[in-house]
């Protein structure tokens, strides 16, 4: 009986360090555990993938335009990505709770999009799912113009000015996402806060959007309860 409580606990402490466990998306040698989808590569014979490995980083080479996105689906956690661009400064963004493929545009999963496009890094983007904030109008203009499909008033203006890193300097943006709460830091200023999220779960996806951006590393954590007031 005792070798069996004690084994028991055992168990259950390796199950709790595995859920506390951090792990890079991204293995630093290929694309294993992701898969793109490029609209463009469709009908062409030999398609060119937009995301690349590049002296140990993923490398998004913003065309064709697509996305890379996780073949898992995850739920409550802490997404850290440490970010660059490369060439001019430009659009990019992080994709959470990931869906439906193509829903917007016919380009975009269905998600919410923590943009990184220079000086707006931190804007939420509904892509077919929605997000509230404080200060909502202000912040995303007139609410008859709310939507979440095309033509629809979808972003959601950020916190603050002058988060991001000079050109071409590395920058790191932090994304809390827990049931239906979204938080996100760049470069440790809170950037945005949003709640009742129409999703809790999905892939997560990098976008090509333009502008060529290198990842160090897209690292995740199990949460159980937001970072407050700020990640350090």
């Amino acid at each position: 009986m005792k070798n069996s409580i004690a084994l028991l606990l055992v168990v259950l402490l390796i199950s709790s360090c595995d859920r506390n466990k951090t792990k890079n998306l991204f293995n630093g040698k290929d694309l294993k555990g992701w898969h793109v989808d490029v609209p463009a590569n469709d009908t062409v014979a030999n398609p060119v993938n937009p995301f690349v490995i590049e002296e140990g980083n993923l490398v998004s080479l913003g065309t064709p335009r697509g996305h890379l996105i996780t073949d898992k689906s995850y739920e409550n956690y802490r997404l850290e990505v440490m970010y660059r661009f490369t060439g001019k400064p430009g659009n990019c963004g992080v994709l959470v709770h990931a869906s439906t493929p193509r829903a917007l545009y016919k380009m975009f999963p269905k998600s919410i999009e923590v943009q990184m496009e220079y000086q707006n890094a931190g804007d939420f983007w509904c892509i077919v799912e929605n997000i509230e904030v404080d200060d909502m109008v202000n912040r995303r203009g007139q609410m008859s113009e709310w939507g979440i499909t095309e033509g629809k008033k979808r972003r959601i203006l950020n916190l603050t000015n002058g988060s991001e890193n000079p050109k071409g300097e590395w920058n790191t943006m932090k994304i809390e996402c827990l049931n239906d709460k979204v938080k996100v830091w760049v470069n440790n200023d809170l950037v945005n806060y949003g709640y009742n999220a129409t999703a809790s779960k999905g892939q997560i996806a990098i976008q090509a959007e333009g502008s060529a951006v290198a990842f160090k590393y897209i690292k995740l954590t199990p949460i159980t309860e937001l970072t407050e007031p700020e990640a350090k």
